[in-house]
């Protein structure tokens, strides 16, 4: 089960909860919080799915403050083998928003260094979108990351999960053989 961009709506975390007790694995892609306020509360509410989960953080919140309000795994430029599943994650906004100071974004430059070191996955889980694929705004804009989509098109992972574009949310797409999904806050089951 994967899901993004919760921004604290208390009022969907019983309807994530209810589809994590069935999954083997529970994928969030950032912005847990709102302009990193109310993270906490955020992921105790969560908690009850935090064994099986593995989090990126969105720009809403750093990896720092996410690593210390959940007991789940955090990835950013790091790896794990979940569920028997090979993941690799990257956080934040790429490339920067134009949101100011509180956003936490990070340039092509960084975001292509953190994903340097992947390897062969199964699912690649970032926060922004790679460019050109479910990353199109209300004007029509495409704001996905270059970076993510040049990762994906060299290492062709089964997935990509990932958020942050709010009018791209349910918008699905194919880079060779990987299909992105921009998952938005409800429940996403995949079979993998």
């Amino acid at each position: 089960m994967a899901f993004s961009d919760l921004h604290a709506r208390s009022n969907l975390v019983p309807v994530l909860l209810a589809a994590a007790d069935t999954a083997d694995l529970v994928i969030g892609a950032g912005d847990f919080c709102n302009m990193r306020l109310g993270l906490g509360p955020a992921m105790h509410e969560l908690q009850p799915m935090a064994g099986k989960a593995v989090y990126v953080c969105g720009n809403a919140e750093s990896v720092a403050e996410l690593q210390a309000a959940t007991a789940a795994t955090v990835l950013h430029g790091t790896g794990v083998i979940k569920a028997g599943l090979s993941l690799f994650g990257l956080g934040c906004a790429v490339p920067p928003t134009p949101f100011g100071s509180w956003s936490c974004d990070l340039t092509e430059a960084e975001a292509e260094g953190l994903l340097a070191g992947m390897g062969a996955v199964d699912i690649l889980v970032t926060h922004a979108p790679p460019k050109g694929v479910a990353d199109v705004s209300s004007t029509g804009r495409s704001l996905g990351s270059e970076a993510i989509r040049a990762a994906i098109e060299t290492l062709q992972p089964r997935y990509c999960l990932c958020g942050h574009i709010h009018d791209s949310w349910g918008k699905r797409g194919r880079i060779g053989v990987t299909e992105v999904i921009n998952l938005g806050p409800h429940p996403v089951l995949l079979e993998v």
